[in-house]
């Protein structure tokens, strides 16, 4: 009977997680970081974009840690295909979501493409947070919907409103979308080959900073996944090594 009702929970034929309680997440969810996007308004008009091209961030792109890196690095001096390229690496990540969340979400094919513009952090992180997959459906369509309109709405606003704002580096807006970032980020580092992957990324950021043109040390802050695995696949490899040695050789 254990056994019947895990697969069902797989297969989102039922759970004890009452839709309400998924939806009442999902919006505190959207509610809470949608509002952030008044911050990547004011902050986009203040590296020069203009209303149609901030508003047309928000609806097309829709990745909040990208569209901060892409007009931060544009406020900072930086040349705009480096400034661009960060921005996409950034967002790339949006893609391996995309392939869990496909056998997750498990949803029609027609729905598939309208469903991609709704795989982001937020999304990921409470539909996998879900016992079943009607939950998940729940979770992912409750969050994406409500994010995205409040976002889009919040970034007109912020555009909007970014003369009377006045220099957002005084208010701190520029570093909203950061750490809404980082607050996503934080609970999910749960293994040591995560934790250093985010460290050194950190270190690299930060430390190539001073000496890079804006929007590279993103770039290169990519370098830290590769490295941190590679070192990570040598102890694996030592370990496995040393357990499979002879006992005569120990």
């Amino acid at each position: 009977m254990a056994q019947q009702t895990a697969r069902a929970d797989i297969r989102g034929e039922g759970g004890p997680k009452p839709d309400s309680a998924v939806v009442r997440d999902a919006l505190g969810v959207g509610v809470a970081v949608g509002l952030s996007g008044f911050a990547f308004g004011v902050t986009s008009a203040g590296s020069g974009l203009g209303l149609l091209q901030t508003c047309a961030l928000s609806l097309l792109v829709f990745t909040g840690a990208s569209q901060f890196a892409l007009v931060g690095a544009l406020a900072a001096g930086g040349n705009p295909f480096t400034a661009a390229a960060g921005a996409f690496f950034l967002g790339v990540r949006n893609a391996f979501y995309g392939l869990r969340l496909s056998q997750v979400l498990s949803l029609p094919g027609v729905v598939r493409p309208f469903a991609a513009q709704w795989v982001i952090d937020e999304t990921t992180a409470v539909t996998l947070a879900q016992p079943t997959r009607r939950a998940a459906r729940i979770g992912f369509t409750v969050t994406g919907l409500s994010l995205y309109v409040l976002w889009n709405l919040t970034t007109l606003l912020g555009a909007l409103g970014a003369k009377a704002v006045g220099d957002t580096g005084a208010w701190g807006l520029d570093a909203a979308g950061p750490a809404v970032f980082l607050a996503l980020l934080a609970p999910m580092l749960k293994t040591t080959t995560d934790r250093a992957v985010a460290a050194l990324a950190v270190l690299l950021g930060l430390g190539l900073m001073p000496v890079l043109p804006a929007g590279v040390p993103v770039l290169m802050a990519a370098l830290a996944a590769p490295a941190a695995l590679f070192v990570s696949g040598i102890r694996s490899g030592r370990d496995r090594t040393r357990d499979e040695a002879p006992e005569e050789s120990r």
